[in-house]
C-alpha cells in the first residue's frame, strides 16, 4: 500500500512550484511539468478539503441533536425519588 503524503506536504510542495513557476528562469518545459504537477496537487488538495467540510459539517449536526435531545429526569433521581 502506497504511504499517503499529508495535507502539509503536498501544500507545502504546491507552493513550491508555484514560486518555480514565478522564476523567470525556469524553462518552457520544466515550467509545463510543473504546471501539470501543479493542477494535479491542487485538485487533490480540494478534494481533500472538501471531504474534511463535509465531515465537519456531519460533526456539527450530530452535535447539534446531541443537544437537543431532552434530559431525562428519571434518571437523574437517585432510588429514594429525589
Amino acid at each position: 500500500m502506497a504511504s499517503k503524503v499529508n495535507f502539509e506536504k503536498q501544500l507545502s510542495r504546491l507552493e513550491e512550484i508555484v514560486s518555480k513557476l514565478e522564476e523567470e528562469q525556469t524553462d518552457l518545459d520544466a515550467s509545463v511539468k510543473l504546471f501539470e504537477e501543479g493542477v494535479a496537487l491542487s485538485k487533490e488538495l480540494s478534494q481533500k478539503l472538501e471531504t474534511v467540510k463535509f465531515k465537519v459539517e456531519e460533526l456539527k449536526k450530530k452535535g447539534a441533536e446531541l443537544l437537543t435531545q431532552p434530559f431525562d429526569t428519571d434518571l437523574a433521581e437517585d432510588s429514594d425519588g429525589k
